[in-house]
């Protein structure tokens, strides 16, 4: 961990409360928020560590925004941070999906609703690649990273594997390449 003060569990439950109610877009879009907020703004973990954390949470079964609230909350204070985050990060979603369920299907027989629906899917994609190009910056420092990333794009846009034995493969072969290498 790389901050130099330990977060409070109100400090994890608050963070993570604040990024589940206001991201909207499922886990993709609030990785980059949490990166953001985690490793720029509060300095709890740096860029590499919230990298290295993201590439195991991916590859981990569940949801990537649970899968990294617990990973980040377990790094700062334990069996407790990681529950003090994944209830942060749910908590909204469960609150404002039982309101959305109650009264959403009277809403969609608009036209203006549904178009607001369709106008916003553009901007969850930009959401995701600012994180690309943010997290790239850092990992994608020498012509091999290229040529990794490159090749596990490929595997899972093309190919259609999942990114568990895709991120297994390289790191099977990073331990048979020269540490310089990488």
């Amino acid at each position: 961990m790389t901050g130099t003060k330990k977060p409070s569990l109100r400090e994890i439950f608050t963070l993570f409360f604040k990024i589940g109610m206001f991201t909207i877009g499922g886990g993709y879009v609030m990785v980059p928020v949490m990166q953001k907020e985690i490793s720029e703004k509060r300095k709890w973990m740096s860029r590499e560590e919230f990298t290295d954390m993201l590439g195991v949470t991916q590859a981990a079964p569940g949801p990537i925004a649970i899968n990294t609230a617990t990973y980040v909350g377990y790094t700062l204070r334990r069996k407790s941070g990681a529950a003090a985050a994944v209830l942060g990060c749910t908590l909204p979603s469960l609150l404002v999906i039982t309101v959305i369920a109650a009264i959403f299907p009277s809403f969609m027989k608009y036209s203006a609703f549904q178009s607001a629906f369709r106008a916003a899917r553009p901007a969850v994609v930009a959401l995701i690649a600012a994180a690309v190009i943010r997290l790239s910056k850092t990992c994608v420092a020498k012509p091999l990273h290229l040529a990794i990333a490159a090749v596990a794009f490929v595997a899972n846009c093309f190919l259609k594997l999942s990114p568990f034995p895709i991120i297994v493969a390289f790191a099977l072969l990073a331990l048979v390449l020269p540490e310089e290498a990488l």
